[in-house]
């Protein structure tokens, strides 16, 4: 993948010395060499702030879901309970109106 920028950023420079004829050989290579150092500068600060923010996102993302698994979790006790419960309720009920 480097491989391919460099290349990239090569032709891209050829190309932008071949629209100015008035630069001599060795400021075309010189202007090529800037170009291509810079090019890839910046491609890699891109690719850092990228995996920068990768990172960043992943760990919101996990701090979220460890929070929404906690409350559904919660939740569940909450209606498991309630239900036995209700359960609980209407044991005791049906045993006071079931004649002895």
């Amino acid at each position: 993948m480097a491989r391919a920028h460099q290349d990239e950023a090569r032709r891209e420079a050829e190309e932008l010395c071949a629209r100015l004829p008035w630069l001599t050989s060795s400021q075309a290579e010189d202007l090529t060499r800037h170009y291509v150092h810079h090019r890839l500068d910046l491609t890699c600060r891109m690719l850092r702030a990228t995996v920068d923010r990768a990172a960043e996102l992943r760990g919101e993302y996990e701090t979220r879901y460890a929070a929404l698994r906690r409350d559904l979790l919660r939740r569940h006790a909450v209606y498991a309970c309630a239900v036995l419960a209700c359960a609980g309720g209407l044991s005791a009920l049906a045993g006071l109106l079931t004649p002895r």
